[in-house]
């Protein structure tokens, strides 16, 4: 044999051996989830955004885009616990998780980290947990302070033993690493590091003199315990430089997953100094240029460290906008909400109606759009199966398989069978196909102003329920309950079927 057939061989082979290697190592897994980020706040989905994401339109140019993709409720801890169980918020419990509350799960609940940690990846959580912790308690909340109108009970220092290891958090859900604040505007006021306290607080926040000023709204702080110092403006840059560090320990040939929960555009809508102004949309506006760039420092780190090719990367938000959208709306006509009816907290679409984009290099094609009807809930099931784990008997119950639709493979349109839209137990809504049906004469859960009204367009409906076909309204402004009878009673069925399994 020629030495020139057999140097080809021998570089074929090697060739042949590199390309089953990568196929044998699993895919990483990095969620990015922003909080309380309406769909308008994206600027590649919204033409008429006055906020700048350039990180994150390049991350959807490189990735699949998703028009119609939803949280499983309006608010922060449902969402959260949905999005890591493949569950429904309300089978457990429809309220956040308070200052000090107990855990959103169960043990029996099945978790994405810890699905992944069984077949061998390494688990990290960053940011936000909002999911409850078992604190070791001395005595009921001793602390009274008035806040919003009324009287609230907090606990004081001396209510807590800080010496004791917090049970019951990412440690016990899968997750090998933790590092956060808890939660941004409750108490404690300290970092936790796995399951320990850094620094035990020896002060209390006075809600009514923080010591700093926000860029825009209220500081939205619960009264409660802090460590001395405390500077609510380094919470989101000690959070990324540590999610980049973090990054940078890990290797090729050890897959893993990390969720990185953002505390921003959340208020206390708090951009540091050198982002004011990088937006014609105020401070939120600002603070969402600063959480752009915080998704750029990931896939930064992603990209210089060798693991972009191989790392499947989800961004999205755990509800809709805040209040403050409104006076934005109307100052800077930037639109947090899109062109979509409500807020945070809603049923209306603007509460739950989210950004999505999945970017995986090679195997999702680039700047694909997708208009499939999919919720947060979704990904658990679709991330197994596309590193193919088979998830056990009872998980995931709620959770489809999208991969179809990522790998642009044939698929039965729509691919859920129906979604349910829901906040508190007051309001339901069911979306099967284009049709959208909300029990209740109206979706939100507060009176936009009249000025706001005036500036959209919006009117109220007297009919004692609400019918919308999605595909031609999505605007939700044509009430269709009195035209379709037969499609209410079809769904106010389904609705009630669906809710005789929570527990």
């Amino acid at each position: 044999m020629k030495p020139l057939t057999i140097t080809f061989l021998l570089l074929t082979i090697v060739a042949l051996t590199n390309c089953s290697k990568v196929e044998r190592n699993p895919p990483n897994i990095v969620i990015i989830y922003a909080d309380d980020m309406g769909y308008g706040d994206l600027n590649c989905q919204n033409p008429n955004s006055k906020i700048p994401t350039p990180n994150l339109d390049k991350l959807a140019s490189e990735g699949m885009r998703f028009t119609d993709a939803h949280s499983s409720s309006g608010i922060c801890s449902p969402s959260r616990y949905a999005l890591l169980t493949g569950t429904y918020h309300w089978r457990r419990q429809h309220g956040i998780v308070g200052a000090f509350g107990k855990p959103f799960f169960k043990d029996s609940d099945i978790t994405l980290p810890q699905v992944l940690k069984s077949k061998g990846y390494n688990t990290a959580c960053m940011g936000k947990w909002h999911l409850g912790w078992n604190w070791e308690f001395k005595n009921a909340p001793s602390g009274e302070v008035m806040q919003w109108g009324s009287m609230q009970k907090f606990y004081r220092l001396e209510d807590i033993d800080w010496s004791k290891p917090i049970t019951g958090g990412p440690l016990d859900r899968g997750f090998d690493y933790y590092f956060g604040d808890g939660t941004i505007n409750f108490p404690p006021y300290a970092w936790v590091e796995n399951d320990q306290l850094i620094k035990a607080p020896t002060e209390e926040m006075d809600i009514h003199t923080i010591g700093f000023e926000t860029k825009e709204g209220e500081w939205e702080f619960r009264p409660g315990p802090k460590v001395k110092g405390w500077n609510p403006y380094k919470v989101l840059p000690t959070l990324t430089k540590k999610t980049v560090d973090w990054i940078n320990t890990q290797e090729k040939e050890q897959p893993f997953f990390l969720y990185f929960a953002l505390p921003s555009p959340h208020a206390p809508i708090i951009p540091n100094d050198e982002f004011d102004g990088k937006s014609q949309a105020g401070g939120y506006g600002d603070f969402m240029v600063q959480t752009d760039w915080v998704a750029g420092q990931v896939l930064k780190a992603l990209k210089e460290k060798g693991l972009e090719d191989n790392t499947i990367i989800i961004f999205s938000a755990d509800n809709g906008t805040e209040a403050y959208a409104w006076k934005r709306a109307e100052k800077y006509g930037h639109f947090s909400m899109g062109n979509f009816r409500g807020l945070k907290r809603d049923v209306w679409e603007g509460g739950h109606h989210v950004p999505l984009v999945i970017k995986w290099p090679n195997q999702i094609k680039a700047g694909s759009i997708s208009n499939e009807l999919i919720s947060q809930i979704d990904i658990m099931a679709t991330v197994a199966n596309l590193i193919g784990i088979d998830l056990p008997e009872n998980a995931a119950p709620d959770s489809y398989n999208f991969e179809p639709v990522l790998k642009g493979e044939p698929y039965h349109s729509p691919l859920r069978e129906t979604t349910i839209h829901n906040t508190y137990a007051s309001k339901w809504g069911i979306r099967k196909g284009d049709w959208l049906y909300i029990n209740s004469p109206s979706g939100g859960h507060r009176e936009p102003p009249d000025s706001f009204k005036e500036l959209t367009g919006y009117t109220d409906f007297d009919e004692p329920g609400l019918l919308f076909n999605m595909k031609d309204d999505s605007e939700q402004r044509v009430n269709l309950y009195e035209k379709y009878p037969e499609k209410i009673e079809e769904l106010d069925k389904l609705l009630k079927e669906y809710c005789k399994t929570s527990h």
